[in-house]
């Protein structure tokens, strides 16, 4: 697998990836697919309103002004915090190698934790009191080993979890801006991991956390890890969202036994049964990461962002192709080599309709390289 080039973004190139990633209909792959494409941030931008007109919207897509980039940026500073983008130094490792990271994280604390060797754990709200006290002790033997722990800042586990691991370093991972302290009775635990840990978040600093937040965060904290610890979690848990993107990721996914007559109990149990490792205490997990962390994680080869443009497909190609293309999706989800096989069209003419669909608001990605329709 190749490793992501690293090199520092200039001012103005900082503010062209965050005015292409805070435009209408550009999630982080279509990010990276507009970069391929065109070389810059800057020179994508220039296309997205005719692309999304392509793509068969009657007006064009929303460009994020750069009036609005900058006064985020000025927001940023004015809080000590910074936008870090993928392929720079101080990004985290293993994020860089999930196919959607974030193109750039915002970070309020300590840069250096993010280089440290990270494992994820996450759990139930309404957790236990024996839950809590395990998960706390967990942490804080994690940390005096070495690992750094990351988590959501969540009532409950993760809280509990931050509290253990605060004296040895401890990311938590934000579902609004970085410097919305959500849930409120979390203030003093916000404060401490801004003074000796590290706070990052891929929305806009004074954005207020939204339900449809929470899973495109928890993506972000199995994907800095490389394994998560899952601490009591209900069989229709948020936290098994995380567990489940984690096996998506390449990552490995542990679980804390607990009585069957317990709910909480039953989405870890049933981890357990479907191979995650049984946890007992934080010697179960370094015994099977030990193993891990040399060991190349099975993701996609990275853009190393280098201003390149391939080769584009021929006007004739992509016009004729629009309608083959279109004629091969569905609201399910396929693969796009699939679609390359049916259509037998080159790959980049294909990824150039679904470029433009996607940015016309038609198209949605999921984990996987998989694309459907939007219903």
């Amino acid at each position: 697998m190749s490793e992501p080039a690293t090199r520092q973004l200039s001012q103005a190139e900082r503010l062209d990836w965050l005015q292409l990633i805070r435009s209408e209909n550009v999630g982080p792959i279509t990010f990276y697919k507009l970069l391929e494409r065109f070389g810059s941030a800057a020179a994508a931008l220039e296309d997205l309103p005719q692309l999304a007109r392509l793509g068969g919207r009657s007006r064009g897509v929303r460009v994020c002004s750069r009036s609005a980039v900058e006064k985020e940026m000025e927001a940023a500073d004015a809080l000590g915090a910074r936008l870090i983008a993928r392929g720079e130094p101080d990004y985290p490792p293993l994020l860089a190698h999930i196919e959607d990271a974030p193109p750039l994280i915002g970070l309020l604390g300590h840069a250096h934790l993010l280089a440290k060797r990270a494992v994820a754990m996450v759990g139930a709200r309404n957790a236990s009191v024996n839950g809590r006290r395990f998960a706390r002790q967990v942490a804080a033997d994690l940390g005096s080993a070495g690992l750094m722990v990351v988590s959501g800042m969540a009532r409950g586990i993760d809280a509990k979890a931050h509290e253990g691991a605060l004296a040895t370093g401890t990311v938590a991972v934000l579902g609004g801006g970085v410097d919305v302290i959500y849930p409120k009775e979390n203030s003093d635990l916000y404060q401490e991991i801004k003074a000796r840990g590290a706070l990052i978040s891929e929305v806009a600093a004074g954005t207020q956390p939204q339900a449809r937040h929470f899973p495109r965060r928890n993506r972000l904290i199995s994907g800095i890890s490389r394994g998560v610890v899952v601490v009591e979690a209900s069989v229709r848990s948020g936290t098994l969202i995380t567990a489940r993107m984690a096996l998506e990721q390449g990552r490995e996914v542990f679980a804390v036994p607990g009585a069957p007559q317990d709910p909480r109990a039953q989405g870890t149990n049933g981890l357990i049964r479907h191979g995650a490792a049984l946890v007992q205490s934080a010697e179960d997990v370094m015994q099977i990461l030990d193993g891990l962390w040399d060991r190349p994680l099975a993701e996609p080869n990275l853009f190393d962002f280098q201003r390149v443009t391939p080769t584009p497909s021929s006007p004739s190609e992509i016009e004729t192709g629009r309608t083959v293309v279109e004629e091969s999706l569905n609201f399910s989800p396929v693969t796009v080599d699939e679609i390359i096989r049916a259509c037998q069209m080159s790959p980049a003419a294909v990824s150039m309709v679904l470029l433009e669909l996607e940015l016309a608001g038609r198209l949605e990605r999921h984990p996987g390289n998989r694309v459907s329709l939007v219903s």
